[in-house]
């Protein structure tokens, strides 16, 4: 694999000068295309050390505008990071719509170097699958991902590793390490080209590129990356197109549509057409589930006061004891409150919290996405709120929007929520795979005890905030979010993520029943 970039090419100070000039003009006019048009890029290094990434990166934000670029070079994780699942720190990186990101030592560097010392190639590849994953993710939400592998040949490694270990100014740059994986050099080839293999796919490829020269390395590495902006920008362009040709049809449609009813109206004037107002029952439309889940969930449950008041004040002292055990093993936990609105999340979740120190834990309320998070891939934020080991945060609305209102309101196409269940199952595997007590609840209740509460919500002066004309206008798309749940539970209730199904009917029993399940799940990754 390796021999094609070893043909020792090279490109004389002149030839350099006079291609870089329109190269770096060429580079500009697409960075600006890619910022008007909104497409973030990723741009990975991997490869030998000494092959020249710094000096092309540097190259890079020579000929570009810098202020869109974000530079990211990676060491050993911090305590910060190391208290979060291993890719916490490459999400909460990503660069935003219309900049670029250049990723140094990143996703691929301890995985890599691990396998070259340990030779565990069940862990390699189990790493490289999540490592596609990601970027796969990325890609599909219309990040440009492109990836260069800088590679030299070992004896000029060695020449170059020694020249600069001779040079006062830049022996510091030679360390230990560097001999050592020199000796190694034969088994990184090896493992490169696995990881090449594994990873390079069509919308996030590799790039061999032959490091000796900087001339000719920055050249290739320049045309390349403004090769893949122009096809990301054409793409783009066509999408849009697509879309504008679309609304002007569905608009054409919508308003053959109003003619014709308008037609029927005239011709249909009597007042029961003009003025009746439908019912909830008259607005429901048969889903593609005749039955679902939530229909067969018994919301009958009910607690006394007095059981109440028992089996509550027990299960927050449980909970209580059980956050601080997990916090004494440095286990983190996420509590996820989904539910029909006016469902009782809010009440649950303050008993939840009820008993917890409040330095340990956060409530993070999801509203409607921020210009700063609607720049970013829709999971962007929820990695940005994930806790540090020892800490509970609970979420208020989820990642979970994206196959439930998104879904039905019609904010994410069709691609988008359907391969979002895969998204959602990666996103959740990997806090899991941190160590992470993921609980995730769906707190549920009837029609009628909703419009009960939306009543009284009107009536509560204190209360009325909560109570908006999405909430009624939601009400009309009961059999929507109905079936959108269900798909949900089908395709995320997972071994490691199962979902509870709480009836919420009645708000004691769904309180104490939000708490007893977060003692039970705790106490089964606890002990």
């Amino acid at each position: 694999m390796f021999e094609t970039v070893e043909l020792g090419r090279e490109i004389s100070k002149q030839e350099f000068k006079e291609r870089s000039t329109k190269l770096r003009q060429d580079l500009l006019d697409a960075q600006r295309e890619m910022r008007r048009l909104g497409i973030p890029t990723v741009v990975v290094f991997g490869g030998v050390d000494g092959a020249g990434k710094s000096e092309t990166t540097g190259r890079l934000l020579e000929w570009m505008d810098a202020r869109w670029v974000k530079t990211r070079a990676y060491d050993v994780p911090s305590d910060e990071e190391s208290q979060r699942p291993d890719f916490w720190r490459y999400w909460r990186d990503l660069p935003a719509a219309g900049t670029m990101g250049v990723f140094l030592s990143a996703w691929y560097s301890r995985p890599f170097v691990d396998f070259v010392y340990n030779q565990d190639e069940g862990a390699f590849y189990e790493a490289l699958t999540v490592i596609s994953t990601f970027e796969r993710m990325i890609a599909d939400d219309g990040a440009l991902v492109i990836k260069f592998w800088m590679h030299i040949p070992s004896d000029t490694l060695e020449r170059t590793l020694k020249r600069l270990a001779n040079d006062e100014l830049q022996s510091w740059r030679v360390t230990k390490k560097d001999w050592d994986n020199l000796k190694r050099f034969d088994d990184f080839v090896n493992a490169a080209e696995h990881l090449i293999m594994r990873t390079s796919t069509g919308r996030s490829p590799w790039h061999l590129i032959e490091g000796a020269d900087g001339n000719y390395r920055e050249l290739k590495v320049g045309n390349l990356l403004l090769d893949a902006m122009r096809r990301a920008i054409e793409e783009k362009e066509k999408q849009l197109l697509a879309q504008e040709v679309w609304e002007e049809e569905l608009e054409r449609k919508n308003g053959d549509a109003k003619k014709k009813k308008k037609k029927k109206k005239d011709k249909d004037n009597s007042p029961a057409g003009s003025s009746s107002r439908l019912s909830d029952s008259e607005l429901i439309v048969p889903g593609p589930h005749s039955t679902t889940i939530l229909d067969k969930m018994d919301l009958s449950a009910k607690l006394g006061r007095d059981e109440y008041d028992e089996r509550l004040e027990a299960a927050q002292a449980r909970f209580g004891h059980l956050a601080l055990k997990a916090r004494q093993q440095n286990r983190s936990v996420v509590c996820a409150f989904e539910g029909v609105d006016a469902g009782g999340k809010g009440g649950a979740i303050r008993r939840l919290t009820s008993p917890l120190n409040p330095k340990f834990y956060q409530v993070i309320p999801i509203a409607a996405p921020t210009d700063e998070e609607f720049a970013h891939h829709y999971l962007w934020r929820f990695w940005r709120h994930l806790p540090r080991d020892g800490r509970v945060t609970v979420f208020d609305r989820t990642w979970y929007g994206r196959v439930l209102v998104e879904r039905v309101e019609g904010f994410a196409s069709k691609a988008e929520w359907r391969r979002a269940y895969n998204e959602i199952n990666y996103f959740e595997s990997e806090l899991c795979r941190h160590g992470t007590v993921l609980i995730k609840y769906w707190m549920h209740i009837s029609q009628d005890e909703q419009l009960a509460r939306f009543n009284a919500r009107a009536e509560t002066p204190h209360k009325q905030w909560k109570l908006t004309d999405e909430d009624w206008r939601n009400r009309e798309k009961w059999p929507l979010y109905k079936n959108a749940v269900h798909d949900m539970v089908e395709r995320t209730s997972t071994a490691v993520a199962p979902w509870h199904l709480v009836s919420a009917e009645q708000k004691r029993f769904a309180r104490v029943s939000v708490i007893e399940t977060a003692c039970r799940v705790l106490e089964d990754h606890l002990s």
